[in-house]
């Protein structure tokens, strides 16, 4: 098959020819139909990330059609259209047996502990437990921003901030992630303030129900934040992942309010300062978020069923295969707005 390799972290990667995956006893193996290329992609091929073995396929966010299918798997067959959470549960941990496979003690993650999506063909892992089927009506370009972006920012609003009607929320960073989020909060009756450096990312902010649109390049985003919510946010958001982000959004709640870390921070940034201070006086809480459980996909495709939430509008450029290994080194430069997505293979 084809698919994007590197065989160094931070060079080139190239189109190269691969062995097709085989499914293993628990898995399958999906024709891949769209796969975005997502920053965290980019974070991997920097070598931030220490489940990767070089040589490495990248790639997390997916949908396709089932091919292949493991002998121990029993609720999939070949022709099934599905996706897949980029974090996957073993199915015997602890956590698992909780429902937590999101944060799963042995969990496996496509693109990162074994090759990816950047292919025609990738293998996915405990089938039975962590695969998606698809509406018939969701095409591939959207559903791939399922495995990842907007289940991420599902589970950050609903779950982990758990955001009701009436409340600020503020979403510092309007890539994927954070137009997400916006869009979603907005669905739930929130009063959105979204902030970012782009103008056109904010725009298309407001277009998805952001009430409130603030410049982060002016500075002073804390206190800009307060006067547009008049007095602080109930519920802030990092959804880009750098230490001023996150400090602006602890900075930006209201007393008890509640912040979401749901942007990545590696290498030198893994360990960022946090105004403890400002916690601790304020009584703020602090969640982390990491992706979504399979199981709660339902209530994510229910809100897209309704029609209150349209992930489609944040498909950004649709690329060739041949194109990626360019996308994923531009990753950190955060041009255009919506998902890059892979769709010709």
């Amino acid at each position: 098959m084809k698919a994007v390799l590197y065989e160094s972290f931070q060079r080139p990667p190239s189109l190269a020819s691969v062995d097709d995956p085989t499914p293993e006893p628990h898995g399958v193996v999906v024709q891949v139909g769209a796969t975005g290329v997502c920053r965290s992609d980019w974070h991997g091929w920097m070598g931030h990330d220490p489940d990767i073995t070089l040589p490495h396929v990248p790639g997390h966010e997916l949908a396709g059609t089932v091919v292949a299918v493991g002998r121990d798997v029993r609720n999939w067959r070949a022709g099934d259209r599905v996706t897949v959470p980029f974090v996957g549960g073993c199915g015997a941990c602890p956590e698992c047996h909780a429902g937590h496979q999101q944060v799963c003690e042995a969990q496996f993650q496509p693109g990162f502990t074994h090759w990816g999506s950047f292919a025609q063909y990738v293998g996915l892992h405990q089938a039975d437990l962590n695969l998606v089927a698809l509406p018939e009506a969701m095409e591939f370009a959207t559903a791939a921003s399922l495995g990842c972006r907007f289940a991420t920012a599902f589970r950050a609003v609903v779950d982990q901030a758990r955001v009701r009607p009436g409340e600020w929320v503020a979403v510092h960073g309007c890539g994927g992630v954070g137009l997400s989020a916006v869009m979603i909060a907005a669905a739930l009756g929130a009063q959105v303030i979204a902030v970012d450096i782009d103008a056109e990312k904010l725009a298309l902010a407001r277009d998805l129900g952001a009430v409130a649109c603030i410049d982060g390049s002016a500075g002073a985003v804390p206190e800009a934040v307060m006067q547009a919510s008049g007095g602080g946010a109930h519920v802030s958001l990092d959804a880009l992942g750098h230490p001023a982000t996150l400090e602006n959004s602890v900075l930006s709640l209201k007393r008890r309010g509640r912040h979401v870390q749901v942007g990545l921070l590696l290498a030198d940034q893994a360990r960022p300062a946090v105004p403890m201070d400002r916690v601790i006086g304020w009584e703020l809480e602090l969640y982390g978020s990491h992706g979504m459980q399979a199981h709660r996909y339902g209530a994510m495709l229910d809100l897209v069923r309704s029609g209150r939430v349209s992930p489609d509008r944040l498909v950004g450029r649709r690329i060739a295969l041949d194109a990626a290994p360019e996308a994923l080194m531009a990753m950190d430069r955060f041009q255009g707005v919506g998902a890059t997505v892979i769709t010709q293979f």
